[in-house]
């Protein structure tokens, strides 16, 4: 009941990385025959991954993860565009919001936008924070913690009229749209032309991929500086011997997702809401966060009031039962989730929810035993 942290290696993924983790181990940079196998195998990942994308493989770069990947979107384009202004939303992952104050020290402002009750932004609201100095919009394509699926089309519009105005106003100041979606990736459509945005993030650890492998698209014309120098890899935009199974691994991973995406989200919302009606029924004053349509079909927030968040947690883990408060990434924090007090919720409030992810293992054995287990739990914990 944790997918949204990580997700199993699938089997298949393995088997393809598996070459490229004993025999086939030579630096793709080299020029001898084996390096040159190993490079193909990169470079067949890239265009597996492009075709997917609807990318060019050139468009493709490999990244270590979602955080690398968000991190060289915003700081990369940022840095190549000095003093400019960019704009966010308030429930972004914290490889985005994290790029916030170092950014300022180097004289680049930020907007950050707030969302709806229902974990939503509102396209109005980034409109209004879009100067003439903006360059870059960064939104997430659905929220890690609450789920909720982001305005991404609609955002786009957004950018292809402050582009015409711009050049109606002979304004050489250019705007990209940068969307994070690492959570999205297996559930939602992820072709960049149809949702026309200019970066695209997204990593392997949640696609039943390798952890430690991600890929960032770039545009074509879309101006960005790397954050790290050294061999030119990646066309200059990521130095670094490449992860070769990594990105084996990843291109497997992401094709076998988009073939089962829409079975598969298909299956997994009809177990989710079942979980919630059952949850909601069997536990007295329980609350769904974030909006109850536009939202991942493997994701279920809960506010329980009563039940302080990891002691929820810790007793499900003692029933066999994976669960988490919030984002994996920042497990030990004692600061209440920042997406949920942008939601409106209480400090209290949000110290007292619990995040449910299914995945292509939870069956209706695993939501019954789930609502088994967790009512007991909260009545225990009630009393306490």
């Amino acid at each position: 009941m944790d997918h949204a942290a990580a997700t199993p290696l699938d089997p298949r993924v393995f088997e393809a990385m598996q070459p490229y983790l004993a025999g086939q181990f030579a630096n793709p940079s080299s020029l001898y025959g084996a390096a040159r196998e190993t490079r193909q195998a990169v470079e067949a990942a890239r265009h597996t991954l492009a075709n997917i994308l609807g990318a060019k493989p050139t468009e493709i770069v490999f990244t270590s993860g979602g955080t690398e990947g968000d991190n060289l979107a915003v700081q990369g384009v940022l840095r190549a565009h000095p003093g400019a202004h960019w704009v966010t939303s308030s429930i972004e992952h914290d490889a985005i919001l994290g790029c916030v104050e170092p950014l300022m020290r180097e004289g680049h402002e930020a907007t950050i936008v707030p969302v709806e009750p229902n974990g939503l932004v509102e396209v109005a609201a980034i409109e209004r924070a879009v100067t003439d100095q903006t360059v870059l919009i960064s939104v997430m394509m659905a929220n890690n913690e609450i789920g909720a699926i982001q305005p991404i089309a609609e955002l786009a519009k957004l950018v292809a009229k402050v582009r015409a105005d711009r050049s109606q106003r002979g304004l050489d100041r250019p705007l990209y749209l940068h969307t994070d979606a690492a959570q999205a990736a297996g559930y939602l459509d992820l072709h960049v032309a149809r949702l026309r945005v200019d970066l695209l993030s997204l990593n392997g650890s949640k696609l039943y991929g390798p952890k430690g492998a991600g890929l960032l698209y770039v545009r074509q014309g879309t101006r960005l500086e790397p954050l790290m120098y050294g061999g030119g890899q990646e066309r200059g935009r990521r130095s670094g011997t490449e992860n070769v199974a990594g990105a084996v691994g990843l291109a497997k991973a992401l094709e076998l997702a988009a073939a089962a995406r829409e079975s598969e989200s298909h299956r997994l919302a009809g177990l989710r809401d079942e979980l919630i009606r059952r949850l909601t029924a069997a536990i007295p004053h329980t609350t769904l966060n974030g909006d109850p349509k536009r939202r991942l079909p493997n994701n279920l927030s809960l506010t329980i009031p009563g039940a302080e968040g990891e002691a929820m947690v810790l007793y499900l883990d003692n029933h066999g039962v994976q669960a988490s408060t919030g984002s994996a990434c920042s497990t030990g924090s004692l600061d209440p989730s920042h997406v949920l007090l942008a939601l409106g919720r209480t400090p209290a409030e949000a110290n007292a929810s619990l995040r449910l992810t299914l995945g292509r293992a939870t069956d209706e054995a695993a939501i019954d035993h789930v609502v088994k287990v967790l009512p007991p739990i909260i009545v225990r914990l009630r009393e306490l």
